[in-house]
């Protein structure tokens, strides 16, 4: 089995991706503004890096008492502090940047995994409101094939008998049960047919046709009446 993907609804796509945009665009702004503001108060909050340095050296200047070689040797041990001090807040500085720049490339990420995961749910609700948009759908019994718009599946024969019949009925504009749809393959009459036989058929024809999207959606299951194709008439082609 092959098959390219189906294309998308083109309105319902350019509406989501707008709408992405703008969310986007709003969310990586506001995480932005928050964390600058965080950095900004953080930074602003941070004790000055020459406030030590600062401090010994009034004590040089105010204090005339210290003048003998062990009081020196005291002031120049924490004029030293007061250096290294100021190097190891230079480097937490750094590393609060590198963690902010880290944090905001994280919650960017997390918004637009969030919007794109947000997006593409109501694409796929948009295209199970509308069905699936085929533009042709052409049945070979004798290479038991369906072409789907650009895609071609290999399908077994009860798989390929069980579309044409669900095919024909949508010609005719009917909806088949379960039970109609084995009686129409098996030729038995209606009332000798089990309702489970036909919704096996179904269940066995969207397994041989293995993409999920286009199974469930190009074989529709009306409520309390049966099943029948999501396409328009004029799109079906026997061969």
């Amino acid at each position: 089995m092959k098959g390219k993907p189906v294309p998308a609804d083109t309105s319902s796509a350019t509406d989501s991706l707008r709408a992405g945009n703008r969310v986007v665009a709003g969310g990586i702004a506001a995480i932005v503004l928050i964390l600058l503001g965080a950095a900004v108060f953080l930074f602003l909050n941070l004790p000055d890096a020459d406030a030590f340095n600062e401090r010994v050296e009034r004590l040089f200047v105010e204090v005339d008492q210290l003048r003998s070689g062990p009081e020196i040797r005291l002031l120049e041990i924490l004029a030293q502090s007061g250096t290294t001090f100021s190097e190891v807040l230079a480097s937490y500085r750094m590393v609060i940047f590198v963690l902010l720049v880290f944090s905001t490339s994280l919650l960017v990420a997390a918004l637009v995994l969030l919007v794109t995961i947000i997006a593409l749910n109501r694409r796929m609700s948009a295209i199970q409101r509308s069905g699936i948009q085929v533009s042709s759908l052409m049945i070979s019994r004798e290479s038991r094939s369906v072409y789907i718009n650009d895609m071609e599946f290999t399908l077994t024969e009860a798989a390929i008998e069980t579309l044409s019949v669900l095919a024909e009925a949508r010609m005719d504009d009917d909806v088949l049960s379960g039970a109609q749809l084995e009686a129409v393959i098996s030729g038995k009459n209606v009332a000798d047919c089990d309702e489970a036989a036909g919704a096996t058929r179904v269940k066995r024809l969207r397994d041989a046709l293995g993409n999920q999207m286009v199974s469930e959606l190009l074989v529709k299951t009306i409520a309390r009446r049966g099943y029948m194709l999501a396409v328009g008439k004029d799109t079906i082609r026997m061969v």
